[in-house]
């Protein structure tokens, strides 16, 4: 029989609440290795058999200088030499090699990796998907190596009501969401962070590429990673400033090839040195974005029609479609100029899809809700550079703070017509490498209007 065992979560170690500690179904070695004295990490979390020794819980930003062991590490608050850090480890060579960085460093560190799925598969396929118990496998072999204690956290439940039925909520509503932002701002500098806190923790590191640049009054900025080609700023645009005071990113000054990431891993004795990095959306291990949504919000038969409102096919479900798609419209006939068609819009409230040239998917404004800022808000108008995709390149605009129906707003203006850009999508707005911000995208401005629909 396997061996059940019980690894204990932030709530049950604070006998508050619990997300429901996770079981999991113990291979030879999987435990979670409790720290000791003399344990490499011990001061992360002193059990006890009365209870839990916190000592400060819930710390504010911290006073004082940045150490310089990494760019934008936080402020020692305690001892003045180390932090106490939880890393998380997600099994992959990134979130590894930043959890070594951290304890060489000398900081306090424990790792813990976040189960995210209530059914997790064993094993992985390819590059394809995470949270699987191969990868807490490979996580804790990691943290073995590096020589901290480990954990698996259970915030499955946590991570499907605020990531996967967002995501299916947001395909229904026809709009093109990112769930990575969204994991970013609700579970790792959300949930995970307020845990670590509550456990006496001073920050949370881990495997991204971003820089965090502590200024002279003590205030945090977050900034592209030096590494252009890496850069994954884009999807921390959501933090704000208490989440970046203890936010830790050992990668983000690496000026290296992925390849020289993966020589340090090998060399630090790391088994997932050679493991691949994964793509795609987590929960969709077989890449089938369209299925997973069939899944969820079953098939509703709906017409393809182009800007006249004629009509061209059908489809069986708006939410398979994006702003911007050209392949798999399965419409039957070529356009009367022979270009091809794409997608320009999608209606959930009739099941619409309209599609037609490309040059209608120039846009020259958008208006965003939600937004989130890295710092202190634009007191006004500004001029920025603005990224639309987590893989897409920059692009100049003008930006305004505005009211929406739906409270703060942001209105963008392109200097030049940009293409491809959906409802739901993010618009982070930089400065220089800085990030300034992000907001969701809520509509659109067309360099050519629709064709006007016949009544």
């Amino acid at each position: 029989m396997p061996v059940l065992r019980l690894l204990p979560c932030a709530g049950c170690l604070l006998h508050t609440t619990c997300d429901r500690a996770r079981l999991f179904r113990s291979r030879p070695g999987l435990r979670s290795r409790p720290p000791g004295p003399g344990t490499p990490g011990s001061a992360a979390v002193a059990v006890r058999a009365s209870g839990i020794a916190l000592g400060n819980t819930a710390p504010g930003p911290y006073a004082g200088t940045a150490m310089n062991d990494f760019p934008g590490a936080p402020a020692t608050p305690r001892d003045g030499t180390r932090l106490r850090v939880l890393a998380a480890m997600s099994g992959g060579v990134d979130s590894a090699v930043a959890a070594a960085r951290a304890a060489e460093a000398g900081h306090d560190v424990t790792g813990v990796h976040l189960a995210l799925s209530a059914n997790p598969k064993s094993f992985r396929t390819g590059a394809r998907g995470c949270c699987t118990i191969e990868d807490s496998h490979d996580a804790r072999r990691a943290a073995d190596v590096i020589g901290i204690p480990f954990y698996v956290w259970d915030l499955a439940e946590r991570f499907r009501e605020d990531v996967v039925e967002d995501f299916v909520a947001e395909y229904a509503a026809g709009r093109t969401p990112n769930p990575c932002l969204r994991c970013n701002e609700k579970i790792k500098f959300a949930a995970l962070l307020d845990k670590a806190l509550a456990l006496g923790f001073d920050a949370v590191c881990t495997g991204h590429y971003a820089t965090v640049v502590v200024k002279d009054d003590g205030s945090r900025e977050l900034h592209r990673a030096s590494d252009a080609a890496k850069d994954q700023s884009y999807v921390l645009g959501v933090l704000d400033e208490r989440q970046l005071a203890h936010a830790m990113f050992p990668l983000g000054d690496t000026l290296t090839t992925k390849d020289e990431i993966r020589a340090e891993a090998e060399r630090r004795g790391l088994a997932v040195a050679s493991k691949p990095d994964s793509h795609d959306i987590c929960f969709i291990a077989d890449g089938d974005t369209q299925g997973f949504l069939a899944k969820h919000l079953g098939t509703a038969e709906g017409d393809i029609v182009d800007e006249s409102g004629a009509r061209l096919g059908s489809h069986e479900g708006a939410y398979g479609f994006t702003i911007g798609q050209r392949k798999g419209l399965r419409i039957g006939h070529p356009a009367p100029d022979g270009k091809p068609r794409y997608v320009l819009d999608i209606s959930p409230v009739d099941n619409t899809v309209t599609v037609g040239p490309q040059e209608a998917l120039d846009v020259t404004a958008l208006t965003a809700i939600r937004p989130r800022w890295c710092g202190t808000p634009p007191a006004g108008p500004g001029t920025y550079t603005a990224q639309l995709r987590a893989h897409g390149g920059e692009t100049e605009v003008r930006a305004e703070p505005v009211e929406s129906p739906d409270g703060s707003g942001l209105h963008v203006t392109f200097t030049e017509p940009v293409r491809g850009v959906a409802p739901g999508q993010a618009v982070v707005l930089y400065d220089g490498t800085r990030v300034v911000g992000s907001a969701t995208i809520a509509t659109t401005e067309r360099a050519r209007p629709a064709e006007a629909r016949p009544a």
